[in-house]
């Protein structure tokens, strides 16, 4: 296996990060075509990790789970895979009443072949949150970006921080002492993929390469922990950037939304 090619890190990727893949947050439920994971509070969001369907059994299932989720009361994503089966699955969840989201790119680096400028010291002012209490800085942060409430992610960075550090570091850019643009990283355990996340910049501060010192940090961090690749889901604006620093395309993958409710409303 040549773990620089495409095809090789999909089927890596694959088996640990969708099919063996655990969260401390939602309860992982195994079933022969599907793989669930289900909120452990309630007004949390579950989701659908795995799928292995054919054209005689997708329809049936993707009505199990909306009836299962509906009877939680709980929301939940689809998260789809562009080489899913069928073919027309994002079809088929479409026309089932799921909301489709912006497409965005599955990206893989493996660590050894990290370019020299992640790997140089830093230039910018990033530090790693330690305290909870910091969350509010990236709520601040990500509410002005995206203009909209973040108080279930920090929830959830909140349960990370303080019950599980070791599977998540969370870190802040700041410009003249003010927090400019956060990212954290996922280490799940018993996998070699860590996960980037949350990278958003306010406005004013882009263009100034926070980006790239928080991409470098977490690369740094995750080359020191043993960690062989980092995947990112990248948007249209983050994906031109990784690419340059030698992040695989890999798959498409869509946010596949069911909100609870809906049957009644």
């Amino acid at each position: 296996m040549a773990l620089s090619d495409p095809d090789d890190l999909r089927t890596l990727y694959t088996a640990e990060e969708r099919i063996r893949v655990d969260y401390p947050d939602v309860r992982r439920e195994t079933f022969p075509h599907l793989i669930r994971y289900v909120p452990k509070e309630a007004g949390t969001e579950g989701f659908i990790g795995y799928t292995s369907l054919d054209a005689t059994n997708a329809d049936a299932v993707i009505g199990e789970q909306i009836a299962y989720f509906e009877q939680i009361g709980a929301d939940f994503e689809w998260k789809l895979f562009d080489y899913d089966t069928p073919p027309d699955l994002k079809d088929r969840l479409t026309a089932h009443g799921f909301e489709i989201g912006e497409a965005e790119s599955l990206m893989i680096l493996p660590l050894d072949h990290a370019p020299s400028t992640l790997l140089a010291p830093l230039k910018h002012d990033v530090r790693r949150l330690a305290d909870p209490l910091d969350l509010a800085q990236i709520q601040e942060i990500k509410d002005e970006v995206w203009q909209t409430d973040h108080e279930q992610l920090i929830r959830y960075l909140h349960l990370m921080m303080t019950q599980h550090p070791e599977r998540m570091s969370i870190y802040v850019a700041y410009v003249e002492d003010r927090p400019a643009s956060c990212a954290w990283i996922h280490f799940p355990p018993a996998s070699r993929f860590a996960s980037l996340w949350g990278g958003s910049t306010r406005s004013e501060y882009r263009r100034r390469g926070l980006y790239t010192a928080l991409l470098a940090v977490r690369v740094q961090e995750a080359i020191r922990r043993g960690w062989r690749f980092l995947t990112i889901d990248a948007g249209p604006m983050s994906r031109p950037i990784v690419e340059r620093f030698g992040f695989v395309y890999v798959a498409t993958t869509y946010p596949c939304q069911w909100t609870h409710g809906r049957l009644t409303t």
